[in-house]
């Protein structure tokens, strides 16, 4: 199989107030290579007006599917050695649902769900917690909450079935030449393990085309292929 026909599981991450406009920009740079309906992480706990929220609509009228993706994308504290080892390692400050205990976990994914529903918006199945950290979370607990899919670094979780897929996953968020280099082989890796069949996770963040891997990022993209949508690819049968 070569690049143009490889299938990948498009996220644009950290949709923002203050980040829209760059993810609107990576929207139609996915669609003018055919990659069309990437999954919008939207980050609902900000300061989102009236004129921001409309043009979240016009996204998914055009569409792109809009998902959850934490409350304001910020932990409150760093509470655990393990929390401040990922914040050092992955995360830096992002990863809010480690600052949590469980039943805080389901009230933010609640409230996530429900900005949605109070401005009229579309909102799929998937519900990606901020670095891909679930925090300390039983599986069994997400299946009361409104979402039914959740991502982390390795796949994807069915909270209904309780069933996880597992996928590579690439990104290009390296804005420091150590990050450059930890990326890179992260992405060689999962791309290898990917082989030519299955479907790889391409995870884009608002900035990633003018940080230090925008030329893989573009070159992956530029050569085409199809995106799946996470429902189509998490729940497909084996």
């Amino acid at each position: 199989m070569t690049e143009q026909q490889r299938q990948w599981v498009i996220s644009i991450h950290d949709v923002m107030p203050e980040t829209l406009a760059r993810c609107e920009e990576l929207v139609g740079f996915l669609g003018d290579n055919g990659l069309h309906g990437p999954t919008l992480l939207v980050v609902p706990g900000l300061d989102w007006s009236q004129d921001q929220i409309e043009r979240l609509r016009c996204l998914q009228q055009s569409g792109a599917i809009l998902a959850g993706h934490g409350w304001k994308h910020r932990a409150d504290a760093i509470r655990t050695p393990y929390h401040r080892l990922h914040s050092l390692l992955v995360s830096r400050d992002v990863a809010e649902h480690l600052s949590l205990d469980a039943h805080g976990i389901v009230d933010m994914i609640r409230r996530c769900h429900a900005f949605f529903e109070d401005n009229n918006l579309e909102v799929s199945d998937l519900y990606v917690p901020p670095a891909w950290a679930l925090g300390p979370i039983p599986n069994g607990m997400l299946i009361d909450t409104p979402f039914r899919l959740y991502e982390t670094l390795t796949g994807v979780l069915d909270a209904r079935t309780q069933s996880f897929t597992r996928s590579p996953m690439i990104g290009f968020e390296a804005d420091t030449a150590f990050r450059a280099v930890s990326v890179r082989c992260w992405n060689w890796l999962n791309l290898a393990i990917a082989g030519r069949r299955s479907p790889v996770r391409l995870s884009i963040h608002p900035n990633d085309l003018s940080l230090k891997l925008a030329d893989n990022l573009k070159r992956l993209v530029n050569a085409g292929g199809t995106n799946l949508s996470y429902e189509t690819f998490a729940t497909a049968p084996n």
